[in-house]
């Protein structure tokens, strides 16, 4: 549905994006994640045809961006990361407008707007002007405007962006509901956790170069070459400690007294776990749990955008 081939974006001596390659499956939500300047507004602009490339090109549904950027305009809904709306008008005129410049007929528009406002559950403000309503009630607004021509494809940068997290669920459940629509949405964000529940699969773009791709899983499995594992304990730690401090592909091994557990880095495969294990409850060590802590997201991210070990 969108293919990104050798994508560059050059201002003289600066690269925005340098040679992006990339490929989204029609009804997928691929999230697109990098700081602030990495290159995600930029990419979004070329897609939206809002910006030319300086090399490489992009294909909405088999159409290029660069050749017919009229066709394409027919096919995406753009959310920008910035947007102006217009205060003096009420949310149902403002759809409204938006839908005549689209070439919808009146009776076309008097049909669709309520079902475009209950769909971002903005239908009890559908007579209020635009601003008086909260941002996050601005942003679902906004999605509605890029959804009144029903478009496949849906280009969202950095939509949660300033929202509370009551706002924020309220979007995430809106985009699992275009999703559930056959839509294929393609949303940025500088936020690896805001991505993980609501997408399929991630990009993670840094100094303009896509550095990483799967699901957040996938990437999170592929970063740690270490895995940290807890144990809990129901009596003195002694022995524990003295066990695991002798295997080979244990490191850092901590004590917590507080909370009666050890801690420690892990280099082996699942295989190894579970001989780990095998072997420590044949040496009948008082071990209530035996787990594998899950690493923070945002540390996963500072890890890939940093080229430092997670640990």
């Amino acid at each position: 549905m969108i293919e990104i081939v050798g994508l560059t974006k050059k201002y003289g001596s600066f690269y925005a994006l340098q040679d992006l390659n990339l490929t989204i499956e029609e009804g997928t939500v691929f999230g697109f994640v990098g700081a602030n300047g990495a290159g995600k507004s930029t990419t979004f602009s070329i897609l939206a045809t809002l910006l030319q490339p300086t090399a490489g090109d992009a294909f909405i549904d088999g159409m290029s961006v660069t050749k017919n950027a009229h066709e394409v305009r027919k096919q995406i809904g753009y959310m920008p990361d910035f947007f102006g709306v217009y205060d003096q008008l009420k949310a149902n005129e403002y759809l409204d407008f938006y839908g005549a410049s689209y070439g919808l007929t009146p009776k076309e528009r008097e049909a669709l707007i309520p079902k475009l406002l209950e769909l971002v559950n903005l239908e009890h403000k559908r007579y209020d002007y635009v601003d008086l309503l909260s941002r996050g009630m601005k942003q679902r607004l906004c999605l509605a405007r890029s959804l009144i021509h029903d478009p496949k494809i849906l280009i969202l940068d950095e939509p949660a962006s300033g929202l509370d997290p009551r706002a924020r669920v309220e979007m995430r459940d809106i985009l699992k509901e275009l999703k559930s629509m056959g839509k294929t949405i393609l949303i940025s964000s500088h936020i690896l956790p805001e991505l993980a529940e609501m997408c399929d699969s991630i990009g993670v773009i840094d100094a303009g170069k896509l550095i990483a791709q799967g699901s957040v899983h996938e990437i999170q499995a592929h970063l740690q070459s270490e895995k940290v594992l807890k144990v809990k304990l129901a009596g003195p730690a002694k022995e524990a400690m003295a066990f695991f401090e002798n295997d080979p592909l244990v490191s850092k091994l901590v004590e917590k007294p507080e909370k009666q557990s050890i801690e420690f880095l892990y280099r082996g495969t699942e295989e190894d776990q579970i001989r780990l294990l095998r072997q420590a409850m044949e040496r009948s060590l008082p071990i209530l749990s035996f787990a594998e802590e899950e690493t923070d997201l945002e540390d996963v991210f500072m890890a890939i955008t940093k080229g430092v070990e997670v640990k």
